[in-house]
Parts: structure tokens; sequence; C-alpha cells
């Protein structure tokens, strides 16, 4: 396997300096991305650290297929999480992958605290300390991204990671932005580069990676492209995205509605999938090395507020998740509307996820009495209210008063101080995703190791269980669960974007990893993926997570699902086993 794939990059924004370790055997063993980070990121970071301490690591890792093969496409990130105060891990495409391999690393590590804003730019060998107090408070993502690409040497392989206000302010769900439409955005990594000084990471290479079984690797890639480009799932990606998933989970009541009050709308919604691709996109755009292009750009198009004939058009990226939370979870009903909620939360450089579902509990809360108008600083929340949400976003990022420093902690936080637990709509302290759609969903979101809907994917064994007529058991379904995360590993190792996984079976796998000069059995992979996911249990229990403590909002089981209503009892019986499975000591 290349060399340069062991090789880590440190770099210490306190000194401003950087050095490079080998760590061959970490990368034989444990592939890279999430395999290698959860090694790096338990050696450095002690037990009981502040996330947002100087001395708290950011790891980023790519894997052996990056560079080589199609949908091999991410970078992993773990750090601890402000949000959760444990495990904080992020996934991100763009070219960050494949500009961080090309430069001649495996793996970045951050650490320290730059007494004043600096962006790093990495090109290959060289690693600059730039002063970045002139970019510093900038709202615009875009603007950030456009000067450093003047300003920085470098083109196609080469990466811009940056922060927004958000970040600057250490908002717990503040997001590290890549290539204007792609982001780490889960779980707090932009406060952790806000906390360091680090307004933005530029990233370029040139590298060749060496190919010991050409002519088998090239076999292989032709297949696995073909197949990208000709399956029924890859065409869903690049026709309408997963915005594909609005209508039809509005359809069988299973989209969270303003505050999941509601379960559907009464017609498709008008940021459907469907509807967004009839009147507004405008490109589709695809990270390095995909051939399928599931990006989708909007082109918001709007008249001069004073210029008459003169309009401004904004691109504005959308998927399922902001669309759900910044568009059904507050109750939009123009896409127009939703597009500029996007844009403002983007600009601010905030998670849409958790910023969408804190709006809706804010909206709610005012609605009960719980939250008043000198809590929002004269704002008044309600459904559907575009601009008060957009000014509300602004004054989460910029933590404007108790209320909004609160709100820009999460929702568990903001609850605690106001009330409103019941639906404050978060799980294991990050707020919830797009699906309701039965148990197996919320048991992801409990259990998974990131709280997120793309740990073990429950929502889709809620469909499975649909069409099958299968009934729900807490002890299968927690077995079905670990064993779907535990595979997920392994891809999140290579890294592979989880839209492949229909593709890189454990089979195809080990022939990419063969064509490489490195022999792997299945056992030995599935072995591996459940070694990674008790490592990452480990770790959050060391951090102070407690499966047993975790809150369950009682608004889940106050609407039914397409399976019911969800029982809390089946749910605590199915994080029982689950607790079970991810205790034993991992290798």
């Amino acid at each position: 396997m290349d060399s340069t794939l062991a090789r880590v990059l440190v770099v210490d924004l306190s000194q401003h300096r950087a050095w490079v370790e080998e760590w061959p055997e970490l990368f034989q063993t444990r592939l890279g991305g999430t395999g290698v980070g959860i090694e790096l990121l338990e050696k450095l970071c002690p037990p009981g650290l502040d996330p947002l301490a100087p001395e708290a690591p950011v790891v980023f890792v790519v894997g052996p297929l990056t560079a080589l093969f199609p949908l091999a496409s991410k970078t992993v990130a773990m750090f601890k999480s402000p949000q959760t105060g444990n495990l904080g891990e992020s996934h991100c495409g763009g070219r960050s992958a494949v500009a961080l391999r090309l430069a001649g690393f495996g793996a970045l590590v951050l650490v320290g605290r730059s007494q004043v804003p600096v962006y790093v730019a990495i090109h290959g060998e060289k690693v600059h300390f730039r002063d970045a107090r002139t970019l510093w408070g900038m709202s615009s993502s875009v603007t950030v991204g456009r000067i450093l690409r003047e300003v920085e040497p470098g083109s196609g392989y080469r990466t811009i990671l940056r922060i927004g206000p958000a970040g600057e302010n250490r908002c717990a769900y503040a997001g590290v932005i890549a290539e204007t439409y792609r982001h780490f955005g889960r779980l707090g990594l932009g406060a952790v580069f806000g906390s360091k000084n680090l307004k933005a990471l530029v990233i370029s290479g040139k590298r060749a990676i060496p190919i010991p079984a050409k002519a088998a690797y090239q076999a292989l890639y032709r297949t696995l492209h073909e197949q990208a480009v000709k399956s029924g799932a890859m065409k869903k990606y690049h026709d309408l995205g997963t915005a594909q998933n609005v209508a039809p989970l509005n359809e069988m009541g299973a989209l969270p509605v303003r505050n999941l009050r509601v379960q559907r709308y009464p017609e498709e919604p008008a940021f459907s999938g469907e509807r967004l691709a009839q009147g507004f996109l405008g490109r589709r755009l695809a990270c390095t090395g995909c051939p399928v292009a599931c990006i989708h750009l909007a082109a918001l198009r709007e008249p001069h507020p004073l210029e008459p004939y003169f309009y401004k058009t904004t691109f504005v990226s959308y998927d399922h998740e902001p669309l759900y939370a910044l568009g059904s979870m507050v109750g939009m009903t123009n896409a127009p509307g939703v597009l500029r909620l996007i844009d403002a939360v983007e600009h601010m450089g905030l998670d849409a996820i958790s910023c969408g579902v804190a709006l809706a509990w804010a909206t709610e809360a005012f609605e009960r009495g719980l939250v008043r108008e000198k809590d929002t600083g004269g704002l008044r929340p309600r459904w559907g209210e575009e601009e008060t949400y957009a000014a509300m976003v602004k004054k989460i990022a910029h933590r404007d008063g108790e209320f909004y420093d609160l709100l820009a902690q999460g929702v568990d936080k903001a609850a605690a101080r106001y009330g409103g637990e019941e639906f404050a709509l978060a799980f294991g302290s990050l707020e919830m995703p797009g699906y309701h759609t039965g148990p197996g969903a919320y048991l992801t979101y409990l259990s998974g190791s990131r709280h997120s809907h793309l740990d073990s994917a429950g929502y889709a064994l809620d469909q499975e269980a649909l069409n099958r007529g299968m009934a729900p058991d807490p002890e299968a379904w927690a077995q079905r669960l670990f064993q779907e995360e535990a595979w997920r590993q392994v891809l999140s190792s290579l890294v592979i974007c989880f839209f492949a996984r229909g593709l890189y079976t454990p089979p195809t796998v080990q022939q990419a990893l063969a064509t490489l000069g490195s022999e792997w059995t299945t056992a030995a992979l599935t072995q591996l993926g459940e070694d990674i996911l008790r490592r990452k249990y480990a770790f959050k229990v060391r951090e102070g997570f407690r499966m047993a403590g975790l809150r369950i909002p009682t608004r889940i089981a106050e609407l039914p699902t397409p399976h019911g209503a969800v029982d809390p009892d089946w749910l605590r019986r199915g994080l029982r086993v689950m607790e079970q499975l991810l205790a034993h000591a991992p290798g």
C-alpha cells in the first residue's frame, strides 16, 4: 500500500509550526478514515478535556481508496464535540479527501490555539500560517472562499475549508464549509476551529499514487464506475438527490412538520425534490472522483429592491436534511422562503439540521409562553415566518443574549433552562434528522455512535419492515442495526460515500484492497468494523456518555409513525441490547 498514506501531518497552531509523523502499522491494521481517526483521537485527547481547550485535537483522515476509486470521496473528521461532550465525528466530500491524499498525507492533526486569527495553507510539504484578521467576522463563506482562491496557489485538487461567524463565536453546532456546498456539518467542528482562532484551512497537492496491480485495478475501476452510473440508486441521487425523499415521506406520514406536531402536509410540499427540480434546479455538482453528481443547486432569482429589471441569482445547495429542518420542521410553505432560509444558515456557518430543530423548538416554546419577547430580542417566531427565522439565525450565530446563547448550544440546553423538554427533539444531545418512520429510526438516533440517521439507517429498516410485513422486535432490530453500523465503519475507514454502500460489498472491498497490495478476508473486515464501533463507544463512555441515561422526548410517542405509535419501553429494550453488543472490550 502507498507509503504516503501512513504520513500524518501535525499542525501546532500555538507555535505556528508543523511536522510529519509516520504511522505505517496503524494504517495497515485500521485502513484509514474512522479506524485510524478513533485511534488518534484516543491517543491525543486526554480524558475529560474541554472540547474547546487549545489542547483539544482535530483529526482529519482519508483512506487507501481515496483518489483511486469511484465515490471514495469523503474525509473523516474526528474531535471532541462541544455539543455532546463526547465523540465528534463528521464526514465531508468535495475536494477535501483528494487534496489531502495528493498533498502526501493520510491524516492531518490540528492542535493548539493561535494568538490571532489565522488560516493555514498546506501545499504539499509546505505549511504556511497566514494572518486572517481581515477575514474574521465575514458572514459569507462564499466570500472567504473566493478570496482564498485568488491568493492561494493550486487548483483542481485544492480544498478550502472555512468557518462563518457561528464558528468564530463557538456555537456548539457550527460547521465547517468546504467548496461552498459541502460541509463537516454536525457536532460542532466549526466551534472547535473558532476556539483555535482558525478561520480556514487550504490544502493542495500534486503527488501520484502508485498502484501495484494496474491491470486488476483498471478492470475493477471500470466495473465500479459503470455500476455507479447505471444503478437505480445512483440515478435517484443524480436526478433529484435526497430531496426526492420529501414527497414520499410526506405521503406516508413520516415527515416531521412544525416540530413534529404533525407528520405531513395536506398536499405535496412546495419544496419537494420534484418541485424544486421543475422550478429551481440550476446546476448539479459532484465531489472529486464521483461520477454521480448528487449535489443539487437551486437558482434563486429575485428582483433587486431598488433597480427595475435587475435580478440577483443565488445558488443554494439543497438536499433532504436542510429541506426538512428549515422547511417542514418550521412550517414553511413556499420554496423560495425555504431556499432563502437555507442560504441564511449557510452564511452564518451553522449546521442546518440542528439550527432548524432549534428554531422549531423556540417557536413552540414561544407559543406556549415558556419563552417571551424579552428573551427573543423582540422577535415573535411563528410557523413559516421566514424573515423572523432569518433574524433569529443571525442572533444564534452571534449568541446575542441569554436565550440565543443557550439556543446556540442546542435544544437540550435551551429546554433545560426554559422548559419544554418533552418537545425538545434531540437524541444524545444532537437534534433529530428528518425521518419519523418508526422505531428503527429512533433506535438509530439514540444508539448510533454519531446519533445520525446514517449510523445504522434505522429508517431503512422501518421501510423494509413495512414492505415485508415484519413485526418490530427490539432484540432482533438492535442486532441488525449493530451489524449495519459495524460494516459502515469499514466503509468510512476506506473512506467510501455511504451512497455507494451497495457497490462496495465485502468481496468488492477485498478486490479493491488487493489491487493496492493489501490482503483482507471478509471475517477480518467484519471484525475490524465491530472493533472500530466499540472503540468509538468506549471513547463516548470515557467522556461521560451513558446509554441508560438517554432522554427520549415525549413528542415522538404522541404522533403515529407508519408503524403506529413509538413505544419508549420498546426503545429502552432495544437500547439495552445495543449496549450489551457495544460493551464488549475492543480488540
